[in-house]
């Protein structure tokens, strides 16, 4: 269908019309070419507020009595994207999920101030590469640069102000995106100039180098789900917490020694600095994740940490994710025994992962379908693996696969078929294993964890 028919159909059936009494209610619709899941999802924050079913020519619409206005992202498997609403809007997307983001079109009213949100989006990742190289600056030039692209958009915003007369709160919006995103560069500075050449300047920035903090709000709940803001607010954190613990005790060399007190530190200072509930929840659910994935400290340690967690943040609405993963992990730890999980071989047969660890060095993997690029690597990977280790075991486990499709990219590899099992529930597995990349392999020998936390692209 044409865009413009397309465009027509969607002013009918969100009752686009010149009635002189503003609607309270709001109407957000639009069409998705090669659609990736039957549904598009609402959200608000976190919570899902409503789910539309695509019909037949992969259109959708939502009609909502009431709203309040403010940001709301939309959920098309597996992607997710912005929308701002507000009463009276009749807003209209059209995107080809083979371009996501770059074919993502807002139209109708309210189209204005997604369209810049969308536009300063797709800005800054085509700045990415240009940011990485203004690191290597010395801080006043490096000011320089940064503020030079700020105001570009902070006049692009004012433009657009002028022309349409942006509601308070969508011009807070638009500038927060703004003012959040390139001050957070400044939060990298020292650290990513450590890291691409060499030099410690973190004692030598310019007086007036984080001015910009003394306009910081930590409490603004219109804010809080904005991207730009979140991302911020975890580099700030970990700045501060970097820069108190570089005097007093955990920093030598530039490099945090000691990861249990410094993200305890950066636990305590969300507690003195941050009120508003959900941003609150969300930075210490950062800092929980973040250390007990990436960290891979301790059993004792860990213990230590989700302790102050819970003190600190013990009606954290994300405590029952939290301590799953705690749990997860305790229970992976080196000389425990495989978690018991089941898995299916190619005749249909259940096994448990403890059965096939068995007494020799084992090294399971994982892989998906639908992730063909993964899967290509995975290939080669496990045949170099395989080649150099001839006395060890290499086993995949597959996940998130149909099992007609998986059966079918068996046939067509060189993998040992024998070493091959399928996952059906993912969930399980996942909270298991504590599955949260592709590239994690668990190293097991006599049935007994040896590592939980090893890459199969890195030396095993």
């Amino acid at each position: 269908m044409s865009k413009p028919i397309f465009y027509i159909f969607l002013c009918v059936l969100v009752g686009c019309g010149k009635g002189e009494k503003k609607s309270q209610n709001a109407f957000f619709a639009g069409e998705i070419v090669n659609p990736s899941s039957e549904y598009v999802v609402l959200f608000k924050g976190d919570v899902a507020l409503d789910s539309a079913k695509l019909d037949g020519q992969n259109r959708f619409s939502f009609t909502m009595d009431s709203i309040s206005e403010g940001l709301y992202h939309f959920n098309h498997e597996p992607e997710l994207q912005y929308v701002y609403l507000e009463k009276g809007d009749s807003l209209m997307i059209r995107l080809n999920t083979l371009y996501f983001d770059e074919s993502l079109i807002f139209s109708g009213k309210g189209e204005e101030i997604n369209n810049f949100l969308l536009d300063l989006f797709l800005a800054n990742e085509e700045e990415a590469s240009l940011i990485r190289t203004l690191y290597r600056l010395n801080a006043v030039d490096f000011v320089d640069k940064i503020d030079s692209l700020k105001q570009i958009r902070l006049d692009a915003l004012t433009e657009l102000n002028k022309e349409s007369a942006l509601s308070e709160k969508k011009e807070k919006i638009g500038r927060a995106s703004v003012e959040y995103n390139y001050n957070t560069y400044k939060e990298e500075y020292a650290f990513k100039h450590l890291k691409f050449t060499g030099e410690n300047v973190f004692d030598k920035l310019p007086e007036n180098f984080y001015n910009y903090r003394s306009d910081l709000t930590f409490n603004d709940k219109d804010l809080t789900y904005l991207r730009p803001y979140y991302q911020f607010m975890n580099n700030h954190m970990g700045n501060l917490s970097y820069m108190t613990c570089k005097h007093d005790c955990a920093i030598k060399k530039g490099m945090v020694r000691n990861p249990l007190h410094f993200n305890m530190h950066k636990l305590q200072l969300i507690d003195s600095l941050v009120q508003e509930k959900d941003l609150r929840d969300n930075l210490f659910r950062y800092v929980a994740f973040n250390y007990l994935l990436n960290v891979n400290d301790a059993e004792e340690n860990n213990e230590k940490f989700i302790e102050s967690f819970h003190k600190l943040s013990d009606n954290n609405r994300h405590m029952q994710e939290i301590d799953a993963l705690y749990e997860g992990i305790k229970n992976i730890q080196p000389h425990k025994e495989i978690p018991d999980v089941a898995v299916y071989d190619l005749d249909g047969n259940t096994i448990s992962l403890r059965d096939i660890a068995g007494k020799k060095k084992t090294v399971f993997y994982f892989w998906s379908g639908s992730n063909r690029n993964h899967f290509e690597h995975i290939k080669r990977r496990v045949a170099k693996l395989t080649a150099e280790n001839p006395e060890n075991r290499f086993v995949g486990i597959n996940i998130r696969t149909p099992e007609t499709v998986w059966k079918g990219l068996l046939e067509t590899s060189d993998l040992d078929q024998h070493m091959q099992y399928r996952a059906t529930d993912f969930d399980a597995l996942t909270k298991s294993l504590v599955i949260d990349r592709l590239n994690k392999c668990i190293i097991t020998e006599d049935g007994r964890i040896v590592n939980a936390f090893a890459d199969v692209y890195k030396p095993l």
